[in-house]
């Protein structure tokens, strides 16, 4: 990958030759489980190095930076928040790749009697939904979608759904947590959060109206370990890379 070589050619080296060193990559809470395997592939595969993850929602991983928070590797659920890191000079945006898609899913817990298995079932009074915050991209598309759905379910759709949210949480996977522990009847999550939780019940989600996350990653221009953040990201978008990611319920990377 000739702009990752190129990258590689131009930041420095921080450590000497085999000493141990650790690879930070800030992550979307999406990214939790595909992540933390394509992680344990790159340690077997350069045992001299650890890889540590930041899991959080990409706006608050994107603050964290901005405030001078070290890390090697981005990997966010918003393009957005992206640009917004090399607007700050903090990625080199011509270096940005956009590695994996998603798109959002209703999941519910099992034994909820208030959602019969419609999303229409959302609005009905009494129903526990939760979401993710504004400002964190699975809420901000959670609000999208429920903007679009509204076209078809009802001018009042959105309005009622939002009045029945009992929690609003910082990332996903709190929201799916949630749902999990019965603490709500309903979450708003992305498809691969409800990937990983078979027990629950999913509600999809009509795709005119549903949103589709891009997820771009990149070297942070300031990177601790520079070569191995290359090597991480060359992981991510190689064909073993996007085996993982895909296998955890993402979508190929939108063109």
């Amino acid at each position: 990958m000739a702009i990752l070589a190129a990258l590689s050619a131009c930041l420095p080296s921080a450590q000497a030759p085999g000493e141990p060193s650790t690879l930070t990559v800030f992550a979307a809470a999406s990214l939790t489980d595909v992540f933390e395997r394509i992680g344990e592939t790159f340690e077997e595969a350069h045992p001299e190095t650890e890889v540590v993850f930041n899991f959080a929602a990409s706006s608050a991983l994107r603050t964290q930076m901005e405030e001078g928070a070290a890390a090697d590797v981005a990997a966010f659920a918003s393009e957005k928040d992206m640009q917004a890191l090399a607007e700050s000079g903090l990625v080199d945006g011509d270096a940005v790749r956009v590695f994996a898609g998603n798109d959002l899913v209703v999941v519910v817990h099992p034994d909820s009697a208030a959602v019969a298995g419609t999303l229409a079932d959302l609005a009905h009074p009494g129903v526990k939904v939760v979401i993710a915050a504004e400002g964190v991209p699975a809420g901000d598309y959670a609000r999208q979608v429920l903007e679009n759905l509204s076209s078809t379910l009802g001018a009042s759709f959105g309005s009622e759904v939002l009045a029945n949210v009992v929690s609003e949480e910082d990332n996903v996977r709190q929201v799916l947590a949630k749902v999990q522990l019965g603490e709500a009847d309903a979450g708003w999550v992305y498809r691969s959060d409800a990937w990983s939780a078979p027990e629950l019940r999913v509600l999809e989600i009509p795709e005119e109206a549903n949103v589709r996350a891009r997820y771009p990653i990149a070297i942070l221009s300031g990177a601790p370990q520079p070569d191995a953040a290359i090597q991480f990201v060359e992981l991510v978008l190689s064909a073993d890379g996007q085996r993982v990611i895909e296998k955890g319920g993402f979508l190929p990377a939108p063109p």
